[in-house]
């Protein structure tokens, strides 16, 4: 198998868990606070990964060093993607519902096409411009214009943040994975997605939003902080050092349909016309950002 065959394993992979992390974090956040899990969840991932990092360490008898340009890349990386990002994701789930939140998030193939402009110098044709407005209408038209400002709306909107943000941390990884391997970019960055939220962690903990008194709860953050963070973050990163950023994106597609199918399944969410046409455009616009062959 090549490796874009093995790319494309990797992603499809880190998707679909992702989609199905929709649904447990909209469990266990009846209990932890979004910021509090989002601690708990680095916590977990960071250890496995930096036991796997030490292991390789003790195997090979070598340590990788690392330079001054590479470690602000991953501090950079931890803070846009690991901290900002993912705690948006958190609270716009939250306050809105699972299966908004998976579908909201996949627009970030769209929004990469902006940030690969910037950052990568790739131009913008037409066709991707189109992609961009046709996702944009799809994410308006499944949020919904509001009577009024309430929670629900304002979750959505923290939703399109993590969106944006996710798609500025995929070009960055992208960048990064030229001269770093997958592990260490996926370890060292949240590491510092770790310290970014320790003293939100310390500030929801002392108010008593933090409540792990039960079995299901531990087995939910068991898998925030073991699969969905540690695993997927990584199968991620490994996938876009495969992949070019704009094709790699395709994969997100596997994120709503999980989410949206468990959201719907198990906890009951209901799906309605505009949720699903929105939806439709985000699926198109996406597949139109992702499927353009470059010359």
């Amino acid at each position: 198998m090549n490796k874009s065959i093995f790319g494309a394993i990797y992603l499809s992979v880190a998707a679909g868990i992702w989609g199905g992390m929709y649904v447990v974090s909209k469990y266990v956040l009846q209990f932890v606070s979004p910021l509090a899990l989002v601690w708990i969840r680095y916590l977990l991932g960071a250890g496995v990964l930096f036991l796997i990092l030490l292991f390789q360490w003790l195997r090979t008898g070598r340590r990788q060093h690392l330079s001054c340009r590479s470690w602000l890349m991953l501090l950079w990386i931890g803070f846009i993607g690991y901290f900002v990002s993912i705690v948006c994701q958190f609270i716009g789930t939250k306050w809105s519902d699972a299966h908004t939140g998976s579908i909201i998030t996949s627009a970030t193939p769209a929004f990469v096409v902006i940030f690969a402009r910037l950052v990568l110098k790739e131009k913008i044709t037409w066709r991707r411009l189109v992609a961009l407005l046709t996702a944009t209408a799809g994410v308006v038209i499944t949020i919904g214009i509001p009577n009024r400002i309430g929670q629900y709306f304002l979750g959505c909107l923290i939703l399109v943040a993590a969106a944006v943000t996710w798609a500025l941390l995929s070009v960055f990884v992208r960048m990064a994975s030229a001269q770093l391997p997958s592990l260490t970019i996926t370890a060292y960055a949240m590491l510092f997605a770790l310290l970014f939220t320790t003293p939100f962690m310390v500030r929801d903990w002392n108010a008593g939003s933090v409540h792990l008194n039960s079995a299901p709860v531990i087995i939910g953050i068991l898998y925030l902080g073991i699969v969905s963070t540690a695993g997927a973050f990584f199968l991620w990163n490994k996938g876009l050092s495969l992949i070019d950023a704009s094709v790699g994106s395709l994969f997100l597609f596997f994120q709503p349909l999980v989410g949206t199918f468990l959201g719907w399944l198990p906890l009951g969410e209901k799906l309605s016309p505009g949720f699903v046409f929105g939806g439709a455009l985000i699926l198109a616009g996406v597949a139109l950002a992702s499927t353009e062959k470059t010359a």
